[in-house]
């Protein structure tokens, strides 16, 4: 067997998941920055816990392994420890993280022209020098030579439509960049497994046309009880903005200006306000040059009312 592509970058690295001890249930959230993670560990909590007050940040609740944040021995220790379910959250692509029989695997699609712009007000919002100096405590900087890294990322470009195509046309086809790429290749490595039972898709606009009816799917997968209104209500953007304190993710190691902005707005379409005909035009070549028609279609549009394999 290959060995498994190994993703790392300043924030992450795949290989802390190597030798990980899964128990016969746990619940891995993999999607690619900014689409719908922090959503999709919340909808887990709210169904395992059953009650919109829950018993501890959402970051110790479902913690982030790979996240090169905290030491790996303390991230081990502390899933170790958890009584409940476990569900653990990860960017990295399923080609790149153990594949274990036992355990359900969730993924969350989204459009990238709104991870695009999603993903500008994230950049925007981290305190790089508080990221660089909890990386640099929690796992050292001696690898930074090897990834290239020499310092904070440049400062972006003042046109958000020339920071949108600078997203777009990212050449990095791994997750470190954070690009059009690299999310079409980590939900394509998903896209790929979708027939195997434990590998679950969803998409964040099914989820926001539909929240109900998407929680009631995940129940399922779960083997839980389908949700109440009250946990519908507490899963919706609005609550959850409400929340932000609690819910935004690396509680445990903040590195946000503002935990309230990371609740951006839950975008859905917002690209429409930046994208011309010439544009949508252009956005489609290079996502054809990307990803098959049907893989495509899938990320600008879901696939509300189809059954997910």
């Amino acid at each position: 067997m290959d060995p498994r592509p190994r993703y790392r970058s300043l924030v992450f690295d795949s290989s802390r998941w190597d030798g990980f001890a899964f128990r016969d249930d746990d619940v891995v959230i993999c999607t690619p920055p900014k689409c719908g993670t922090t959503w999709m560990q919340m909808l887990c909590a709210l169904l395992i816990f059953r009650t919109p007050g829950l018993p501890a940040p959402l970051a110790e609740l479902s913690p982030w392994l790979d996240m090169q944040t905290r030491p790996l021995p303390e991230v081990l220790r502390d899933l170790d420890a958890q009584e409940h379910r476990r569900f653990i959250k990860t960017h990295c692509p399923l080609d790149g993280m153990p594949f274990d029989p036992r355990v359900t695997y969730l993924n969350v699609a989204r459009d990238p022209r709104d991870v695009a712009l999603s993903f500008d007000n994230h950049m925007a919002n981290i305190d790089m020098a508080r990221l660089f100096a909890v990386r640099a405590s929690a796992v050292g900087t001696d690898d930074f030579e090897e990834l290239g890294i020499t310092g904070p990322p440049p400062t972006p470009p003042d046109d958000p439509v020339e920071r949108f195509w600078q997203w777009i046309d990212a050449e990095q086809t791994g997750v470190q960049s954070g690009g059009l790429p690299a999310v079409v290749h980590s939900i394509g490595t998903f896209w790929e497994a979708r027939d195997r039972p434990n590998v679950h898709l969803f998409h964040y606009s099914d989820l926001t046309v539909d929240l109900a009816g998407q929680m009631r799917r995940l129940a399922a997968i779960l083997g839980v009880a389908p949700p109440t209104g009250e946990l519908v209500e507490a899963a919706g953007f609005a609550a959850m903005k409400g929340r932000a304190d609690e819910l935004v993710p690396n509680s445990d190691t903040p590195m946000w200006r503002s935990n309230d902005r990371f609740f951006d707005q839950g975008r859905l379409g917002a690209w429409r306000e930046i994208l011309d005909e010439d544009g949508l035009g252009r956005y489609h070549g290079v996502l054809a040059g990307l990803a098959p028609p049907d893989l495509a279609a899938y990320l600008d549009e879901g696939w509300l009312g189809a059954e997910a394999h």
